[in-house]
């Protein structure tokens, strides 16, 4: 079995070792645009070792951020920055990928230190929500739009876009959001949707969004480079109709069909009433079925804090590879710190070599 820090293959990328950082949002942008928060942030994990660098979630429309100063990708105007960023990730043998998103029901939100609060569409900041079904997040809260098959297909052609603009940024990997509780997440789960067309009502009409997204982002995604999906593989919800594990391992296999490399094995984010069974790598179950059961590559992701966790998950065949999010806020040298630790060899930079224990 390979190590935490062993080669990955992706199509034509090598990854140097198994240590991805993981999407996180920073609510620094303002009209989408990336700026020098973004190239540090990003850039300084590449530095302290992880392999595979992901963006915060990118919108591919206006109303598709989560808050109003959300990372976007759907002007060329948002391109230069994000050319200097990836770039840069390069440069210190990274690989960049990002991460884009729609995020539906939970849209039009201000910041986490601003109240995380719903935004009307008469506010300065907020717009309106948009959802496969009339359903609000929590009670209490206006209903989002119910889209038209007119506007998804809008939506499908916007997800399209910004894989264009991605590769003309350099980034060389594109994850598509589909965890949650955003907009594909909602089309996926029979409680957020209640649609009685194609696009709703049976699980193949329900993974058809995701599906049909996937195949216009392919078909413009070079073939040698990487194509991800991020899901929530439970909603955590046990009472009724829910999205579960084993639709999950049905949707992988399907994903893999349409040419997506690797599944990114989250959960929860739906309904605030879910009910997450939590603790130390909690999520890697899913990665560990999905793996073994639908035949594709899968990342771990979740309350991964130490290198030797890490590297057990890697060595006893769970997933392929490990995203870290919080420890990587806590500490961005992260692998830099694994390899010593697992006694694996691991280059570093020549200007940090000094600092080496």
């Amino acid at each position: 079995m390979p190590r935490l820090f062993d080669p990955l293959q992706l199509r034509s990328l090598k990854l140097r070792n198994r240590i991805a950082m993981s999407p996180m949002c920073q609510y620094s942008s303002t009209d989408g645009f990336a700026d020098n928060w973004h190239l540090v942030h990003l850039g300084s994990r590449a530095v302290g070792g992880a392999s595979l660098i992901i963006t915060e979630a990118a919108a591919v429309n206006p109303e598709g951020r989560i808050s109003y100063a959300d990372l976007g990708i759907w002007k060329d105007e948002h391109i230069p920055k994000l050319e200097e960023i990836t770039g840069f990730i390069k440069k210190q043998g990274a690989v960049a990928g990002i991460q884009l998103a729609h995020a539906g029901r939970k849209a039009s939100k201000s910041r986490p230190w601003e109240g995380n609060e719903l935004l009307s569409p008469d506010h300065p900041h907020g717009w309106q929500a948009v959802a496969p079904s009339a359903i609000p997040y929590d009670e209490g809260e206006p209903k989002p739009h119910e889209l038209t098959k007119e506007e998804i297909s809008q939506i499908i052609s916007d997800f399209k876009s910004a894989a264009i603009r991605s590769l003309k940024a350099g980034f060389q990997t594109v994850e598509l959001h589909g965890a949650h509780g955003y907009l594909i997440h909602s089309f996926l789960s029979p409680i957020t949707n209640k649609r009685s067309d194609e696009y709703g009502g049976s699980f193949e009409n329900r993974i058809r969004f995701l599906l049909d997204i996937t195949r216009e982002v392919r078909s413009v995604w070079p073939e040698e480079l990487p194509l991800l999906v991020r899901l929530s593989c439970t909603d955590w919800v046990s009472e009724g109709e829910s999205w579960d594990i084993e639709q999950s391992v049905k949707l992988a296999k399907e994903l893999k069909n349409l040419g997506v490399d690797m599944i990114d094995c989250s959960s929860g984010g739906l309904v605030p009433y879910q009910k997450i069974e939590g603790g130390a790598g909690y999520q890697t179950s899913f990665a560990e079925k999905i793996k073994k059961e639908a035949g594709i590559q899968t990342m771990a992701v979740g309350l991964i804090t130490s290198s030797s966790q890490a590297d057990h998950i890697i060595r006893t065949g769970q997933a392929d590879m490990v995203a870290l999010a919080r420890e990587f806020l806590r500490n961005p040298y992260f692998p830099l710190h694994a390899s010593i630790e697992t006694r694996q060899p691991f280059e570093w930079p020549d200007q940090y070599k000094r600092g080496k224990p």
